[in-house]
């Protein structure tokens, strides 16, 4: 019978071993990999792989007969759900990484939110497996625009456009002024806001220091990425060269 091997290829130094392919991709561990290449379920090129610490591309691989689940990295648009957290650690409550299917959860490198939203914030939310992309839309130089709207207690005091649009705005408690900020009145307690910058908390105190509690959170744009009709909960896959103009 023919077998795939390392032999029966060019010499392969930039790509990675099977075991470790699958594995990264959260098939499962090393050890359990190589039991499915030890059973017949993966091949490369079409032949049965032999060898699990034999390398192969992505692109050649079968496992039982179906490509690798998104080999080239994961690039995510949900719709973050109110009380849930952007974070790994379990004791911070139910979070994001829990709506994904268990395979993308076992991803290495994990699969993480590009900058954060408040555990009562809902709305657009980009999850990736790819860490310059994490650095590259999350840098201050870039000034990535992300507009959220808020629903408050109070309407909002005259002037409050002019104050954020200025540049000049200084949250209580801090030294150094936001960055100009566009607020759009949708209602009487209704606003949007867009912001260049990713301050701690910074749309309910920059709201909060014009005297208004804000009751719901939600962004509804990351740059040129928008929020739609996409339910809560849920998550839609986007191809990675979607951001190349962010």
């Amino acid at each position: 019978m023919l077998i795939w091997s390392p032999e029966s290829d060019p010499i392969r130094s930039a790509v990675p071993r099977i075991d470790q392919l699958l594995a990264n991709l959260g098939y499962g561990s090393r050890r359990e990999v190589r039991g499915w290449i030890e059973a017949g379920r993966v091949t490369v090129r079409g032949l049965p792989a032999a060898d699990p610490a034999a390398k192969a591309d992505a692109a050649d691989v079968r496992i039982d007969g179906e490509p690798p689940d998104h080999p080239g990295g994961l690039l995510l648009l949900m719709n973050k759900p109110a009380g849930r957290v952007c974070s790994h650690d379990p004791a911070e409550g139910p979070s994001v990484y829990g709506l994904l299917p268990e395979r993308w959860r076992r991803r290495n490198p994990p699969v993480t939110s590009v900058g954060r939203l408040d555990k009562d914030t809902s709305g657009l939310l980009l999850l990736t497996d790819l860490s310059p992309l994490v650095h590259r839309l999350t840098s201050p130089r870039h000034k990535v625009p992300k507009v959220y709207r808020a629903l408050l207690d109070r309407e909002l005091p005259p002037g409050a456009d002019d104050l954020f649009s200025g540049g000049a705005y200084v949250m209580p408690g801090e030294e150094s002024p936001c960055a100009p900020a566009l607020l759009k009145r949708i209602g009487a307690l209704e606003v949007e806001i867009t912001l260049t910058e990713g301050r701690y908390h910074q749309v309910k105190r920059m709201l909060g220091g014009q005297g208004c509690m804000v009751l719901e959170l939600t962004r509804i744009r990351f740059g040129a990425l928008e929020l739609g009709t996409l339910a809560s909960g849920r998550w839609i896959s986007l191809p990675i060269n979607s951001l190349d103009d962010l």
